[in-house]
């Protein structure tokens, strides 16, 4: 399957994922109010367009917030993947829970010293009962995005519960000499199957005033891991693209190696760049009559430089960009809405309502501090009027929180795709 196809098929578990729970979903539209009615960015269609606005509340039903866990798109490595392991198989290296171990050990090639390292040899690795009593008092739950850096679309959102790496890493009571903490899932046991990421330990021990931390993550939207999501235990790293959030996590390797170690480094990708902030369609239309209204609804992945504009371009097709502007910077861009946070996060939570999650949202309210929230995902949508008969291109974009235009400022691939998605319009007469 490639890229494209994947693509396709996450529109379209998008639209499935909605269809038993229409009714509920219908609450999102409820929370948008009066702001429906003529919302910011349709502001300039006709005020009472019924037709229009009818059509948009339609599109809008067909979102839900959080992915439901079968429905994240899952790229796959290894021979079988671990995941196709038969049940005996997993139990004997160790991908069930009750036979699951986490070791944390010193580099045998640098010079770092551990004080207690956990190891199987020796017994004291971690295993389930002892992550278990870690979350009894240090469990953390974060809504976080999760996608790839080379992906066109996000891989999914969800809601993660686990235990901070660091309160692990110092079970282990790491004494000098470590700069880097090296991290690995069970791939087979086969060196050249092997999936393995990084982080700089000061990224481990500490994160900003409302950022999350590196979790050894074990629930997903209030569930047991399944193995097709890297249960029991995977590591989930907020803020970054998947490659840094490694499934079936079995090892840790405290370094005083200063080099990443990353699979995605030899592939040529960077794999220290933060998530980018970038826009894509999930429903457009093929054909539209001239002049009748039609709805567009799309996501934004909101990265590090937050997310305060969604817009759409609507262009005679194959007009060109000119030279001085690659990115259509001075072209007519018009606003789209972000619709707000929903009143049912969806997901399969019970009755689409989140648990207690400290630093995103208010226990009071229960609603988030801030909208959008860094590191997620933000549905937006708009209506579409097209007076001229003609084929059209159809470009969405985001502008981010300094007010920087999408694909800028990182418009490089190999740090996260973030190009200015085209799709393809014709109206009829």
């Amino acid at each position: 399957m490639n890229l494209y196809e994947k693509c396709v098929r996450f529109m379209k578990q998008t639209k499935q994922a909605a269809e038993p729970n229409r009714r509920r979903s219908h609450r999102y539209l409820y929370a948008l109010g009066a702001a429906l009615v003529i919302p910011a960015g349709i502001g300039a269609l006709q005020a009472g367009a019924d037709e229009g606005q009818a059509l948009l509340k339609e599109a809008i039903s067909h979102l839900q917030y959080l992915t439901m866990a079968n429905d994240f798109i899952t790229y796959g490595r290894g021979d079988p993947p671990p995941d196709q392991l038969a049940p005996e198989k997993k139990r004997e290296v160790g991908l069930m829970r009750e036979t699951w171990r986490l070791e944390v050990v010193a580099d045998s090639e640098s010079n770092s010293k551990l004080d207690n390292p956990l190891t199987r040899e020796a017994g004291t690795a971690l295993d389930w009962e002892g992550l278990m009593k870690l979350a009894e008092t240090k469990a953390v739950r974060f809504m976080t995005v999760l996608t790839c850096t080379n992906g066109n679309m996000p891989l999914g959102m969800g809601l993660w519960e686990g235990v901070p790496l660091k309160d692990v890493i110092w079970l282990a009571r790491p004494q000098e000499n470590v700069r880097r903490v090296y991290y690995y899932g069970y791939h087979n046991d086969d060196p050249k199957q092997r999936f393995q990421s990084s982080l700089p330990i000061g990224r481990v021990l500490e994160e900003p005033p409302g950022e999350y931390p590196v979790i050894l993550c074990y629930k997903l939207n209030g569930e047991w891991l399944t193995s097709k999501r890297g249960g029991p235990v995977r590591m989930l790293v907020p803020g970054q693209y998947g490659n840094k959030s490694v499934k079936w996590l079995q090892r840790i390797v405290l370094t005083n190696d200063y080099k990443a170690n990353d699979t995605y480094a030899t592939w040529n990708n960077d794999t220290v760049s933060q998530i980018k902030t970038c826009a894509r369609f999930i429903e457009t239309p093929k054909k539209i009559q001239a002049g009748k209204p039609a709805p567009i609804t799309g996501v934004a992945q909101v990265g590090m430089g937050g997310l305060s504009k969604v817009q759409y371009l609507v262009c005679r097709k194959d007009t060109p960009a000119s030279e001085d502007d690659p990115y259509f910077i001075r072209a007519a861009w018009q606003d789209a809405d972000i619709l707000p946070a929903p009143t049912h996060w969806g997901g399969g939570l019970p009755d689409g309502k989140l648990p207690s999650i400290p630093g995103q949202i208010d226990p009071k309210t229960g609603r988030p501090y801030r909208w959008p929230m860094r590191y997620t995902v933000a549905y937006w949508a708009a209506l579409l009027k097209i007076d001229k008969p003609g084929q059209y291109d159809l470009r969405c974009r985001t502008v981010d929180e300094n007010g920087i235009a999408q694909p800028m400022p990182r418009p490089f691939l190999k740090s996260g795709k973030n190009d200015i998605q085209k799709v393809q319009v014709i109206v009829e007469q």
